[in-house]
């Protein structure tokens, strides 16, 4: 039986996937208020992107940015292993992930896209 230690990068994959996406699960509730807010009063609208506007909004923001991609990246990963096998390759593929999941934070941080 082989067991992985916790400090292998699959199962700090395996814990990054899960994390984000129970933060993102947690930010839901939030985005659906904003939206109910668009809806209902253009006055509460632009009082959410007024506050929206602070710094600490905007790298809140970056932060979901983050999440999002890493949980994308990090499920593509496994849907990788399921279904096309790749099991040799298993660390160069969580660095992937990790880059990419960085990378899409970078250029939304810097606004280039």
């Amino acid at each position: 039986m082989d067991l992985r230690p916790r400090s292998h990068p699959t199962y700090l994959a395996f814990v990054v996937h899960r994390v984000s996406g129970l933060l993102l699960a947690l930010f839901l509730p939030l985005h659906f208020w904003a939206l109910g807010s668009a809806i209902t009063s253009e006055a509460r609208l632009e009082g959410f992107l007024r506050w929206a506007d602070n710094p600490l909004a905007k790298a809140a923001e970056t932060v979901l940015v983050v999440l999002l991609a890493a949980h994308l990246a990090g499920g593509l990963r496994v849907m990788a292993l399921e279904f096309l096998g790749w099991r040799r390759r298993q660390k160069d593929m969580v660095a992937v992930s990790a880059g990419v999941a960085l990378l899409v934070g970078l250029i939304f941080l810097l606004n280039v896209v």
